[in-house]
């Protein structure tokens, strides 16, 4: 009898429903600043600029999972980008409309 293959383990980003995410009138500028202030996030948020959805193989830098795990979670918990789990694929999209809306011009100054 042939032995089944092991199961990977859970990725944490995408088991994890997408109910936290902060509606925009909870944005807080401290926390998306603070997102904003790490090289690799801002480097993230400036990969997803374009305004289409992206798998998160194509906009995380060549990193650790734990390191690309923590810094996709710093973006999406301070309401910078949505999730989108499908199969065993995460994507990403940048907020950018809530964004805009809730801090006006933000956006502008951070990728230019």
């Amino acid at each position: 009898m042939a032995a089944t293959p092991a199961a990977e383990p859970p990725h944490p980003d995408i088991d994890r429903p997408d109910v936290d995410r902060p509606h925009v009138d909870r944005l807080e500028l401290v926390d998306v600043l603070a997102a904003l202030g790490h090289p690799v996030r801002l480097e993230i948020v400036r990969r997803l600029a374009s305004g289409t959805e992206a798998f998160c193989g194509e906009v995380v830098p060549d990193l650790p999972r734990s390191s690309v795990t923590h810094h996709l979670r710093t973006l999406y918990e301070s309401g910078v980008i949505t999730r989108r789990p499908a199969g065993r694929r995460l994507y990403l999209a940048l907020r950018r409309e809530d964004l805009e809306l809730r801090f006006p011009g933000l956006l502008a100054l951070v990728l230019d």
